[in-house]
């Protein structure tokens, strides 16, 4: 296979920052005149030691490197991508994701190895970069438009579907610094998503927008790949990994621990301390996500005995516990679940059915509601849970936090168990333990023996 069938090609590449650099205070008038006179070369120093790295060795890191400052965001990482792939880069928060995209995309240079990119590039690393307050949300598409490297003709023949796609087309000539959080997000990457280059490279772009418009984007995505263009997308969003990607590359404290398939690569991210945890909260209310009704305070998947839960044996029933607070009296809320699978695929939904609640509004206070799902009904595998809360008449939605917890199912042999004493493949999304009724019927045979004879 010849270079050319490659559209990006990395080898050992590697970024150093180096931390703790202050500003000299200084203790008297002479002091001060004498670090004027030494300026220049203190800042030379200075800056020599801010972008040279020459005492730093190419091993594992030393601990006089971390005295003296030295972080590894990334650190000797090599891989090839085909054209028309689309590769997903998965890996905890500072497990140097976007890092290796800005190297890619030349936002920032390389301390050490290269980078070679054929083919023209665009980038969505920062949703939004290049809208003026000021300008209307008209004028904001035409410039952020040539900011990402489309011409006039582009934008105007893209137009319509740009302001389509955004949903902004009412508030179109009123100035950007009106418009809601989400609003702005949604022209932004509505402009972005309408570029045509060879190389697209997505960083984070699903985590903006309610969800409604992240299932846009998403058909919008699944479309770039249809054309054969060559993707690399970072997302905490495992499912539209799994839905998204032909290939997956796991980053772990700048080092690059695991490249296959996205099932491969998203079961062993979400098997490893790194991956979705079992228990999030939010103790800082006005941090928690939410609206002027709800705010959710914490989420925990629970075993039968109540505590915390990463695992489950498949025989066991599993809880999801949901603590929220209501702000806002008056209101009929409709806290529910989404549960997927390690492929991205909905298993199954779950709505609070609680009579006590469902028919009559919530007072404000503290409300912990949780779905128990019984035993001998999942598969095994990894499950990841989306948790959301909804308003009634009218339908308003409060959060929605994709993929906030996760936990797996270990398999299990033997009497009470779907699968019994079978070793083989259990396929299918769910387990079910179902009642089996077999029935004898030895006259029926004897009957059927006769009339064979008689004939």
């Amino acid at each position: 296979m010849s270079t050319d069938d490659f559209a990006i090609t990395a080898e050992g590449l590697s970024k150093i920052y180096r931390i703790g650099l202050k500003e000299q205070v200084h203790e008297n008038f002479a002091s001060m005149v004498m670090g004027f006179i030494r300026s220049p070369l203190q800042n030379f120093r200075k800056y020599r030691s801010l972008y040279q790295f020459d005492d730093v060795t190419d091993g594992e890191s030393t601990a006089a490197e971390a005295q003296a400052g030295i972080i590894w965001a990334l650190r000797d990482i090599s891989f090839a991508i085909k054209r028309g792939e689309v590769v997903g880069f998965i890996g905890r928060n500072g497990a140097g994701k976007s890092t290796l995209l800005k190297l890619l995309t030349r936002i920032t240079p390389p301390t050490r190895g290269q980078a070679e990119i054929r083919g023209s590039v665009a980038s969505l690393l920062e949703v939004g970069t290049g809208f003026h307050r000021e300008l209307t949300g008209r004028e904001n598409i035409y410039l952020n438009g040539t900011i990402l490297g489309m011409s006039k003709r582009e934008v105007v023949s893209k137009f319509d579907e740009i302001v389509e796609f955004s949903g902004v087309e009412r508030f179109l000539d009123t100035p950007v610094k009106r418009y809601s959080s989400g609003m702005a997000v949604r022209l932004a990457f509505a402009v972005a998503a309408h570029l045509d280059p060879e190389i697209l490279i997505i960083d984070e772009v699903l985590a903006v927008g309610d969800a409604a418009f992240q299932k846009k984007c998403i058909s919008k995505m699944q479309d770039v790949r249809k054309q054969g263009r060559t993707v690399l997308f970072v997302s905490h969003n495992m499912p539209a990994i799994a839905m998204l990607c032909t290939r997956a590359i796991l980053l772990s404290g700048g080092k690059m621990t695991m490249d296959g398939t996205p099932h491969d690569v998203i079961s062993r991210y979400l098997n490893s301390d790194a991956g979705t945890p079992s228990m999030r909260e939010w103790p800082d209310a006005a941090l928690a996500p939410g609206r002027d009704v709800a705010r959710l305070r914490s989420i925990r998947v629970v075993s039968q005995d109540g505590r915390t839960a990463t695992s489950v044996d498949i025989k066991e029933p599993v809880g999801i516990e949901m603590a929220f607070d209501v702000i806002k009296p008056g209101y009929k809320l409709l806290p529910h679940y989404y549960f997927y699978n390690e492929e991205g695929e909905v298993v199954f939904a779950s709505l609070d059915q609680d009579t006590e609640w469902s028919e009559r509004p919530y007072p404000t206070g503290r409300f912990v509601a949780t779905a128990w799902i019984p035993g001998n009904f999942l598969t095994a595998g990894m499950l990841l849970v989306t948790a959301t809360i909804i308003t009634r008449s009218p339908d308003s939605l409060q959060f929605d936090e994709a993929q906030i917890v996760a936990f797996s199912v270990r398999d299990n042999m033997g009497p009470g168990t779907a699968r019994g004493e079978w070793s083989g493949q259990m396929p299918g999304t769910v387990r079910p333990l179902l009642k089996w009724s077999t029935k004898y019927f030895p006259e029926t045979r004897e009957r059927d023996d006769l009339r064979r004879v008689r004939s």
